[in-house]
């Protein structure tokens, strides 16, 4: 089977969900009922499945998504970029790690790491694919904020429903 660029290969989990079930089925066959349960679960499973393959594809539809794309592709591609910000990161894990076991950090460790992270965010690749990172997730907290509210009040949101500035309930930020 060949599969497009934005295709989902789903033989993998629909044969995990076939094993997992089939002794379960099995079990169920005398019992009409508990197989239309559990027919109908599936049922709607796939539908709110189909639905979220039809949000993943808005999202790829998005020309903000193409730009999104080539800034994390130029990453992916620029091997000094990704060692930049490979050193950066076990940087600051050291950094983290020396504080949390309650060791200071040198002047010469802050500047050092202070250096690398300057010319890290002054890479042009690298700042491309920072920013992609930060619309990516402004994309995810916009659909969980709206799958949320909507477990929350048991509708779907309207405008005024985040008008109180909360992400929801159990935020901490109100």
């Amino acid at each position: 089977m060949v599969l497009s660029k934005h295709s989902v290969d789903l033989r993998p989990l629909i044969c995990c969900i076939v094993q997992s079930l089939s002794p379960r089925v099995l079990d169920l066959a005398s019992s009409g009922r508990q197989l239309n349960i559990i027919m109908q679960t599936t049922t709607e499973d796939s539908l709110i499945a189909q639905k979220t393959l039809e949000l993943c594809q808005a999202i790829l539809d998005q020309p903000e998504f193409q730009t999104i794309r080539q800034q994390i592709d130029a990453f992916m591609t620029d091997d000094h970029a990704k060692s930049q910000y490979q050193s950066l990161s076990e940087r600051g894990e050291y950094l983290q790690h020396k504080q949390s076991q309650g060791s200071p950090s040198t002047s010469d460790e802050i500047a050092e790491f202070e250096q690398q992270r300057e010319a890290f965010v002054n890479n042009p690749v690298a700042k491309g694919f920072m920013e992609a990172q930060q619309e990516m997730h402004k994309v995810q907290e916009s659909v969980t904020q709206y799958v949320t509210k909507t477990f929350e009040l048991g509708r779907l949101p309207g405008p005024e429903d985040f008008e109180s500035g909360s992400c929801g309930h159990g935020c901490g930020c109100h």
